[in-house]
């Protein structure tokens, strides 16, 4: 009896663990049952055979900025422009209004993302003082990616600062904590020589590399002390990644598009706040070790950090201008930019996007193109040219720090679990994301 299939995928370069090679990919029922030269028709075909075929980029650090500041973004417009990216999977940070703290929020979460969200998704818990002997409880719920640390204040109120709580922390729960780290002690002296009115460009003066290092340093301290495994989150300075990389029995490396890509002074004299996140893009001499770092293999997940903000709340004037930019549909094709342009190979790309952020948090089915896993498909023309514009920009806050950037290779068609959900710069299917799996969260 001949094998029939929900949906065929023909003829694509598909990147996988047995390397690049054309093959017919097979799906039945949202997983993909198939790989090779397939004779059975599908319900429904793609030729695939202009196009290469990645497992689905997995995006495990976005802001969705729902609850409570909707006007930024909600779960809907950002698992749009997520799939328009070519991304399939996002995992969404807690510092919303209310920020997501206990099981109640993050229960609250899962069901706005019902029928709403584009992609799959997971949800972090925030850490607090208050809530930090719940944290291990709350990290193994459904639909839950783990704990969020802040160590230095950012965008929103969840911060841990002291170090007393922070080892607290690493000694309750198992799963892998993703920090954010900057010294709050040294932020808060140095704002105070900012004064009023102060010129962006001084971002990284005040938010300097010894801010980053000195938590980072801290962080590594505690988690060799507890045996806790730990996620540094966009890392931005050549201290840093020379510390980490010999850490990796604990820690591991995220890297931001935009901290390879971007660089100071020119990016705040041509984007102005814009320009501004935390923590800030650096100097030259910072962005060269990072891209060692990558090289290396330091480096074992590439984030968005996709963190959107009106454009009359980003003019308003230094320091009271918010930091973050929008990043979840340009990662995918900046990326690509820097395959074309040989600062790594597209092997190594779907290894930060796809296989490292599963293997680093577990995600069950995701992360391969391999029978049995969710049929999660990002289809890219590597040699389309494109100059990135704004009105492409599905975010609510309809601007990107990339625009006018010319990239070759565009994320082409979507699929996730099996279901098109953008072609061609449309979004043809339904909202039809679903919570991520974790082994660690499975039934025994």
């Amino acid at each position: 009896m001949q094998e029939s299939y929900d949906l065929v995928v023909r003829g694509g370069l598909c990147v996988s663990h047995r390397g690049i090679e054309a093959a017919d990919i097979g799906i039945r029922d949202g997983r993909i049952v198939a790989i090779g030269t397939l004779s059975a028709d599908g319900a429904n075909e793609i030729d695939a055979r202009a196009l290469h075929v990645l497992p689905g980029v997995i995006d495990t650090q976005v802001h969705f900025r729902e609850p409570g500041l909707e006007h930024k973004e909600d779960l809907e417009t950002g698992s749009r422009a997520a799939v328009l990216g070519g991304v399939t999977a996002v995992f969404e940070m807690p510092n919303t209004s209310p920020a997501t703290v206990n099981a109640e929020l993050l229960s609250d979460k899962l069901a706005r993302a019902r029928a709403r969200m584009y992609c799959d998704h997971a949800f972090f818990v925030g850490a607090t003082r208050e809530n930090v002997d719940e944290l291990a409880m709350l990290e193994h719920l459904p639909g839950c990616c783990g704990v969020k640390v802040f160590m230095g204040s950012s965008t929103g109120t969840l911060l841990v600062e002291d170090e007393a709580t922070l080892l607290r922390l690493l000694e309750r729960g198992s799963r892998r904590v993703a920090v954010h780290c900057e010294d709050e002690t040294r932020l808060r002296e140095r704002k105070a020589q900012l004064g009023q009115d102060a010129w962006v460009g001084l971002h990284p003066v005040w938010r300097d590399d010894i801010t980053a290092f000195v938590a980072t340093e801290r962080l590594l301290r505690l988690a060799k002390r507890t045996r806790r495994r730990v996620h540094v989150l966009h890392v931005t300075t050549a201290k840093e990644m020379a510390l980490l990389g010999q850490h990796k029995d604990i820690a591991t490396v995220e890297c931001t598009p935009q901290h390879l890509t971007l660089v100071a002074p020119d990016c705040y004299d041509q984007l102005g706040t814009l320009a501004q996140m935390n923590p800030p893009i650096r100097g030259e001499l910072h962005r060269e070790a990072l891209w060692r770092a990558v090289k290396e293999g330091v480096v074992d997940v590439l984030g968005s950090d996709h963190a959107p903000h009106t454009l009359d709340e980003k003019a308003r004037t230094y320091p009271t201008s918010p930091a973050g930019m929008p990043g979840v549909q340009t990662l995918l094709p900046i990326m690509l930019e820097h395959v074309h342009a040989g600062r790594m190979s597209l092997e190594h790309l779907v290894d930060l996007t796809s296989a490292g952020p599963a293997r680093v948090f577990g995600i069950a089915g995701k992360g391969r193109i391999g029978v049995g896993c969710d049929a999660d498909l990002t289809l890219v023309d590597l040699a389309a040219e494109r100059v990135i514009k704004r009105e492409w920009i599905a975010s609510r806050c309809g601007w990107t720090p990339f625009e006018g950037h010319r990239v070759h290779g565009w994320p082409m068609i979507t699929i996730v679990r099996g279901h098109v959900v953008m072609r061609d710069d449309e979004i043809v299917g339904d909202p039809v994301g679903q919570p991520v799996r974790f082994w660690e969260c499975l039934p025994a």
